[in-house]
């Protein structure tokens, strides 16, 4: 959601005149899109330079050029009544496709679907669109699974694989077997079949993990993901193709102001745990490298590649990574003193109104490790705000409440795990290339040279405050 609402509100304010924008909104009614609309955009913070200087005719403004959608990318034609659809594909000129379910572990069938089989259902109604002139698919780097040191802007082929090769004359030059995107389509389906009751979601899961680890993916969700890009490469015919691989999106840098965020991104858990006193550090590498980068940088890279590729009527299709870990590397001991630097500067306060103290960011060399120190840290923390009472009921809240965000704690690092001891680089030689090829006007106002970013600034006083406002919103440590 993030992504695709600050690329709605910078297209807005710097390319007014605009016809519309049609907006596909998961809803069965044209009202029930249009209330969507209205909350979760138009009503939205990111917005309020747009009010600036719309004033009174912001809304108005608005609804003119926003026209949703009811439908459904999960669903044949989208979703989408017939008339129009016929309306839309006379009207369209650059389709992007940014809709996803992030979940790591997501159901095999539901991830697929939509990361899947989503992007093939876009670029089918894209083909019925006679004015197309580029298909822009948002995906993300960690498409790249468990490739190891520095990695180019390339395409998938099809039947590639990480732990595999591609296929040579048909055949597998590996013993892990050819990936075939439409068997794994089928698997997924017949096996949502067997398993449909809400109590075998378990068994799903399991699914799209042993799936993704098997061709040498992290999870289900890159998988999913690096599998819609191999549907497109095979589906798209003539179709002029943009493959957009940011790294971890995070808040703004500074378009249309610094620090805005919506949700808990990547690393976010993490860092409002440890500013509330819940969190003394986490399982990470503290040499290894965490890719961030600014939405909005990659909002004007998306902007930037839409403007080259929508007006060369060449059918390729082009990949641009917009990260950051080769040529502004983050590193995860950094990233900890930064964290630390900022709430000690700036702390959380408890219900009490008293400042939570945070000691360095530690860094745990296993799972093990880190559970046991979260455990005597979370209760030795908790127990000392109130004394024992006499009939053992605070402790009893205390302890339950500690072993509930130690299996949080877990479950988040579980998950991250893959991440944090990651030794992908992304290129992005691409990027910098189109960066280069704009002018100096279209380079300030289309920003996204990431080598330039003071992480120093960003972390400290971009994000984490933006964090803080947006996300957190000030809210005070909540203790049992």
């Amino acid at each position: 959601m993030i992504l695709h609402t600050v690329l709605i509100e910078k297209l807005l304010r710097t390319e007014p005149e605009i016809s519309k924008i049609y907006v596909l909104i998961k809803a069965k009614t044209r009202e029930a899109a249009m209330k969507r609309l209205q909350t979760e955009v138009i009503n939205t913070e990111i917005f309020k330079s747009l009010r600036q200087i719309h004033g009174a005719a912001y809304e108005a403004f608005m609804i003119s050029k926003l026209i949703p959608v009811a439908g459904n990318i999960c669903e044949s034609n989208l979703g989408i009544d017939e008339l129009s659809m016929n309306m839309i594909a006379e009207d369209v000129d650059v389709i992007v496709n940014s809709a996803a379910n992030t979940n790591f572990h997501e159901r095999y069938d539901v991830a697929i679907n939509i990361n899947t089989g989503g992007p093939g259902r876009v670029m089918a109604f894209a083909k019925k669109c006679a004015k197309l002139k580029l298909f822009m698919q948002v995906s993300t780097a960690y498409v790249n699974g468990q490739r190891q040191g520095r990695i180019m802007e390339r395409p998938f082929r099809i039947g590639e694989s990480i732990n595999g090769k591609h296929a040579i004359n048909g055949n597998s030059t590996s013993s892990v077997p050819l990936l075939d995107v439409k068997e794994e389509l089928d698997l997924a389906s017949r096996s949502a079949q067997e398993f449909g009751d809400k109590k075998f979601a378990r068994e799903m899961k399991d699914l799209g993990l042993e799936r993704a680890r098997k061709y040498g993916w992290q999870d289900t969700y890159v998988f999913t993901k690096a599998m819609g890009e191999m549907l497109l490469s095979s589906v798209r015919g003539d179709v002029p193709v943009v493959i957009l691989r940011p790294s971890v999106i995070e808040s703004t840098f500074r378009d249309p102001f610094p620090g805005w965020i919506e949700g808990n991104r990547m690393m976010d858990p993490v860092v409002s745990y440890y500013g509330k006193g819940l969190l003394s550090g986490f399982p990470v590498d503290p040499n290894g490298v965490i890719d961030v980068v600014p939405v909005d940088m990659v909002v004007n890279a998306t902007i930037a590649a839409m403007a080259k590729h929508g007006t060369s009527g060449k059918p390729e299709i082009s990949v641009y990574q917009v990260a950051s870990s080769v040529v502004n590397p983050l590193v995860f001991g950094d990233l900890g003193d930064l964290i630390h630097r900022h709430f000690t500067k700036s702390p959380c306060l408890d219900t009490q109104g008293r400042p939570i103290q945070v000691e360095p960011f530690k860094f745990y060399e296993s799972m093990d490790d880190f559970s046991s120190h979260l455990w005597r840290e979370t209760k030795s923390h908790l127990s000392s705000f109130r004394p024992p009472s006499p009939n053992g009921k605070h402790s009893r809240t205390v302890e339950s409440f500690c072993r509930k965000a130690v299996e949080q704690a877990k479950h988040l690092a579980s998950i991250y795990e893959p991440y944090s001891f990651y030794g992908g680089r992304f290129d992005n030689s691409g990027t910098s290339s189109l960066l280069e090829s704009m002018s100096e006007e279209e380079r300030k106002t289309f920003y996204f040279d990431v080598g330039s970013i003071d992480w120093t600034n960003y972390i400290c006083n971009v994000h984490i405050p933006g964090l803080r406002t947006h996300v957190m919103k000030g809210r005070k440590q909540t203790v049992v």
